[in-house]
């Protein structure tokens, strides 16, 4: 009888010391999730476009999401729920939505107080102007395979028109469809417009490949597969600058892709027959329906500060290994400056410096946050917090740090302060802001198409 007392005794200890360590380390997961939450208050609103919306009567509490998450603690378990914790770093890759096994997870977009910035598009990216769509991030996505995805679908919107008024025109002073940027976004609406054989053009003030050309080197753009008109899957989870902008160049070399570069669109306006009327920095169009594929970052954002307007100081980083053996400041505590930062750090010779007026990161991706971590250990990137540039000099930078002024040796500067989006435009031209909040349409819809699955289940 003691000898199976004693059994029982060890068996039970046996069983309770692995519980009570995984209750321990459970508990202490939460704490941080709550302590993540909160951090996330702090310094965002909330997710300010695309974003997983969680119905806690469906989830499970798996962590399928949070595994699959690349960007680290956008999710987090609290009470044996997934929940939202640091929204701002979400960017839009649905895999939690695609991965979870019972369908507690639908994408949506932010709500009206959290898109005002942000114009009005209906589910085809059709703005208050009929037949004027927005496509790719100036919509509110950041994420590449979802520009990609946005432009072919507007182009068979349009092709879908076009159709219905008598099928697409062959030639003429006016196009089918008339589009505006030549980005991932603009060149999948292009392909899409060759492959539906509308008669269109493409406009582009910069250079082919948009915000993507202007990338640093080996940066990663892509993190899961995506279809480009006419030419099929990229099946790679990870694709880099390089990859996708010799893509953007075999693309270039076809006879049927008609964009035209260094044209800066001035200005649109709508006739009473519905034609768009474009003029841009070279030439004026006419068009049934425009395409806008700009993008958000706009004209880059100053800081007003002395000697700003000095040959030095730069505002994107093209080609991180063109600088060597200097001694460089960058301004800004998000991804791009981190990342340039971090490309510039990793070149010969150079003494980088990373100015940011906070006291730590606190928007940055997973990814680069552990990189710039190995960085500053490394000694690669100095990073000065709770600092602003005062001035900059021929030779020189002058940095409040904390109160205190320190004037460090310097050769070239980058300042990433973000951009000024072409809200003003949009708005001259007609166009509403203000989106809908549409995470009830989803998850109504989501719960439809449960039904469905079970009623055929049940026949």
């Amino acid at each position: 009888m003691t000898d199976t007392i004693l059994t029982f005794c060890v068996s039970a200890f046996v069983l309770a010391v692995p519980l009570i360590l995984y209750l321990r380390s459970l508990k202490r997961r939460e704490a941080r999730a709550r302590e993540a939450a909160e951090k996330g208050k702090l310094y965002s609103e909330g997710p300010k476009a695309q974003h997983p919306h969680i119905d806690t009567t469906y989830c499970i509490g798996c962590q399928t999401c949070t595994t699959v998450c690349p960007e680290g603690d956008v999710l987090a378990m609290l009470g044996g729920k997934a929940v939202i914790v640091n929204g701002h770093k979400c960017i839009g890759h649905s895999l939690c939505a695609e991965a979870c096994p019972v369908g507690a997870i639908t994408m949506v977009t932010a709500s009206p107080s959290m898109g005002t910035d942000m114009p009005y598009l209906t589910p085809e990216y059709e703005t208050s102007i009929q037949n004027l769509f927005i496509v790719g991030e100036l919509g509110g996505l950041a994420l590449i395979k979802n520009a990609v995805n946005q432009g072919r679908d507007c182009i068979d919107t349009v092709t879908n028109r076009v159709s219905a008024m008598g099928g697409a025109g062959s030639a003429g002073d006016v196009y089918d469809v008339l589009i505006v940027g030549a980005g991932p976004a603009g060149i999948s609406a292009s392909l899409r417009a060759i492959e539906s054989k509308l008669h269109y053009i493409t406009v582009e003030q910069d250079e082919i490949g948009g915000t993507v050309a202007k990338y640093p080197r080996q940066k990663l753009v892509m993190t899961s597969p995506v279809q480009f008109p006419m030419y099929g899957k990229f099946t790679k989870m990870q694709l880099s600058k390089e990859e996708l902008v010799a893509f953007w160049r075999q693309v270039l070399q076809r006879v049927d892709f008609n964009v035209r570069t260094g044209e800066k669109m001035e200005r649109i306006s709508r006739g009473q027959d519905g034609t768009f009327t474009i003029v841009t920095s070279k030439h004026e169009y006419r068009a049934r329906a425009v395409v806008l594929a700009l993008g958000r970052a706009g004209t880059p954002r100053k800081l007003g500060v002395k000697g700003e307007e000095l040959p030095k100081v730069m505002y994107r980083l093209i080609e991180a290994d063109h600088y060597i053996n200097k001694r460089i400041l960058v301004v800004g505590g998000g991804d791009s400056a981190i990342e340039a930062a971090m490309g510039l750090g990793h070149q010969s010779g150079n003494h980088v410096t990373l100015s940011y007026r906070k006291e730590s990161f606190s928007r940055i991706k997973e990814r680069n946050a552990m990189r710039i971590e190995e960085c500053m250990r490394t000694g690669k990137v100095k990073v000065v917090f709770n600092s602003n540039p005062v001035e900059f000099r021929q030779e020189s930078v002058i940095l409040d740090v904390n109160g205190q002024l320190q004037e460090i040796p310097n050769d070239f500067v980058w300042i990433f302060a973000g951009g000024t989006p072409p809200n003003d435009f949009l708005k001259k031209i007609g166009v509403e802001f203000g989106m809908r909040d549409m995470t009830l349409e989803a998850s109504l819809e989501a719960r439809q198409a449960k039904l469905a699955v079970a009623q055929l289940a049940e026949a």
